[in-house]
């Protein structure tokens, strides 16, 4: 895979290390639907080279146990944990309405209301309290902001912008 194509690989899932005495793989799926990472072909490495192509799948407690052509013991299954799989971004089907993959949101121009340029999006988190983008800005400390559509109302991904909105808080409303 070339320099461009690597740039569009999306993590799905990671290898959770190995399941029996057979040499499957156990895996744990990070897509919205977890039996997706069974349908979307060969599973690659962070490099964009083929990894795992699954003849064989069953639901196990966590994830997935799957047998794969490239993996025939169960020390090579366990030499594999915790690697991350990865699959072709142009697999994946077209996110719904208002609806992104993080990767297509890396690297957009953040912008206030005003235009007034606030950084650019270094990642896309999820702490347990819902999607939180982190924001670098040269010079100045990386900053958190809620991904909702409220403090996001625009992303535009053919511009290769968001706008955000910053909420002060209000003491007299009982804020911070």
């Amino acid at each position: 895979m070339n320099e461009n194509q690597t740039a569009q690989l999306i993590c799905i899932g990671a290898i959770a290390g190995a399941f029996g005495v057979r040499g499957e793989v156990r895996l744990k799926s990070f897509t919205d639907d977890p039996a997706a990472i069974l349908s979307y072909g060969p599973l690659l490495n962070d490099k964009g080279d083929r990894l795992l192509t699954i003849t064989a799948s069953r639901s196990v407690k966590g994830g997935f146990a799957v047998r794969a052509k490239e993996v025939k013991t169960r020390e090579q299954a366990e030499a594999l944990k915790s690697t991350k799989l990865y699959v072709s971004r142009d697999v994946l089907p077209d996110p719904d309405e208002d609806e992104f993959y993080y990767s297509d949101l890396i690297g957009l121009t953040v912008e206030l209301e005003d235009g007034t340029v606030m950084g650019r999006i270094k990642a896309v988190h999820d702490f347990g309290g819902g999607d939180v983008i982190e924001i670098q800005k040269r010079g100045e400390k990386d900053w958190y902001h809620p991904f909702t559509k409220a403090a996001v109302p625009v992303v535009d991904l053919k511009a290769r912008r968001v706008v955000i909105v910053i909420e002060e808080a209000d003491e007299a409303r009982g804020g911070y």
